[in-house]
């Protein structure tokens, strides 16, 4: 059986090891999330050069040994990201998904859609304008992660209320019972939500992320569709993320 193979993957995570290394959490087309290690990156002539750094899109080749990290031996850059990288609020929001995968996306399973997505929030991270509001408000990173959390069977039911059926006269988001609630089936625990607030969510979830990179919805909306994915977090995963503190 062979141990070396050829696959997409996407830099989620980098940190030091050693003299030279750098430990790196992947997310590939292949084999879904991978931990590996690359060895004398650090190093000014090392073969990889910048290629491996958080955001970067690349091919690689991965050695799967006997511990649980593989081995970096090839890779070719596909997409840098650069300008996501230099700018502070494309390089802030890009963070935000990153994590979400990293929390989200835990296992070596192979998942193409989710994959997929995180490729197309890359690319349209790019082109995303900058704006004077926290990255956790940006509509960009609530798509994607409202994205992320329907890949991975946590998205909250918001078409109707999860206790009555009625589809009208939505208040909030009930996380004990997974989705939204009227005004009689509101209980303890109940997140309110905005009539704004829930059109928004619909929206970015129905749209492509590269229309919600250019998406125009009120505070209120934001903060909404926040509130739903950090409590679905909290509730379904038992995290937080640390980026949407900042």
């Amino acid at each position: 059986m062979a141990r070396a193979y050829t696959t997409e993957a996407v830099v989620l995570r980098s940190f030091r090891l050693g003299e030279a290394d750098r430990v790196l959490h992947l997310y590939t087309l292949d084999r879904g999330r991978v931990g590996a290690v690359a060895k004398g990156v650090r190093k000014t002539k090392s073969r990889f050069g910048g290629r491996l750094e958080p955001l970067s899109h690349v091919e690689l080749v991965l050695y799967q040994g006997a511990g649980e990290l593989q081995t970096v031996t090839g890779a070719s850059l596909l997409s840098s990201h650069d300008k996501a990288r230099v700018d502070p609020y494309r390089l802030a929001v890009g963070l935000v998904g990153l994590e979400a995968m990293l929390r989200l996306f835990t296992e070596q399973e192979a998942n193409e859609r989710a994959f997929t997505a995180l490729t197309r929030f890359l690319d349209a991270l790019d082109e995303t304008p900058a704006r004077s509001t926290r990255a956790a408000l940006e509509p960009l990173a609530l798509s994607f992660q409202l994205k992320l959390l329907w890949l991975s069977g946590y998205l909250p039911h918001l078409d109707a209320c999860v206790e009555c059926g009625a589809v009208d006269g939505l208040v909030g988001y009930l996380p004990s019972a997974g989705g939204a609630v009227c005004a009689v089936d509101s209980a303890p625990g109940t997140i309110g939500l905005s009539p704004d607030g829930l059109n928004g969510i619909r929206g970015l979830l129905g749209s492509p992320l590269a229309a919600a990179a250019t998406a125009r919805l009120g505070d209120r909306a934001l903060r909404d569709a926040l509130a739903v994915v950090t409590t679905s977090y909290e509730h379904h995963g038992g995290f937080r993320l640390r980026t949407l503190s900042a």
